[in-house]
């Protein structure tokens, strides 16, 4: 083998390496659902064991030039083209996820992503009007949060105990990670629900990210009604 086909092979390596770190790059920024994300929290997840922060500084950098997320103050922001960008590297043929264990959050995000483009692609099948699921006001909110709680409860036999990481997750990206925090509290201060500070059952990371927080900083994993 020459030494130029060697070359070309670890280009190739790298080049691939960098695309799909840029991929989870952008799946993660776009699954967090919120309009900006602290590039350290960020990349605190998107870290796996043996790298650090600094291994994606050039992802960052690159994806930045290209137009795809935008960093301001130390919070990144999903753009339109950074979007677009996702939605080519999923089709490629080449993406590989690397390592042994996949984590949740990259099995939840990819779930999100095939059942979001895929109601789009449906909507935009029929009479070119694309359907959209996302919940536009609190009082929509209140009626799908009661809705989820109710089948949770009775699906699952919780005992009017739901964990609030389990509504989240059925919800998806319909509403943002912070518009849902505030409409659940809202649902609280109405007294239609009640959060308790109970921890999750296993005290998995990504549940309780999914559980929410108080201005505070108490933790509720739980509804109650």
């Amino acid at each position: 083998m020459t030494s130029a086909t060697v070359a070309a092979k670890k280009s190739t390596s790298i080049n691939t390496q960098t695309a799909n770190s840029s991929t989870r790059l952008l799946l993660a920024l776009w699954s967090w659902g919120e309009t900006e994300v602290p590039k350290g929290k960020l990349t605190e997840r998107l870290k796996r064991k043996g790298e650090k922060s600094s291994d994606y500084n050039d992802v960052f950098s690159q994806l930045e030039d290209k137009g795809a997320i935008k960093i301001t103050a130390g919070k990144v922001a999903l753009l339109n083209e950074g979007k677009d960008l996702l939605g080519q590297h999923l089709k490629n043929s080449g993406l590989a996820i690397e390592g042994t264990i996949v984590g949740a959050w990259v099995a939840r995000a990819l779930n999100q992503w095939i059942q979001q483009t895929g109601a789009t692609a449906q909507g935009a099948a029929t009479n070119g009007k694309a359907v959209s699921d996302a919940i536009g006001s609190y009082e929509e909110f209140k009626q799908v949060a009661l809705e989820m709680f109710n089948h949770l409860n009775q699906d699952y036999n919780m005992g009017n105990m739901v964990p609030v990481y389990r509504i989240r997750r059925e919800i998806g990206n319909r509403v943002s990670r912070s518009q849902f925090n505030e409409w659940l509290f809202e649902m609280q201060s109405e007294n239609l629900l009640q959060l308790l500070e109970e921890s999750v059952e296993d005290g998995a990371p990504d549940k309780i990210e999914d559980s929410v927080t108080t201005k505070l900083g108490k933790l509720r994993c739980y509804v109650k009604r």
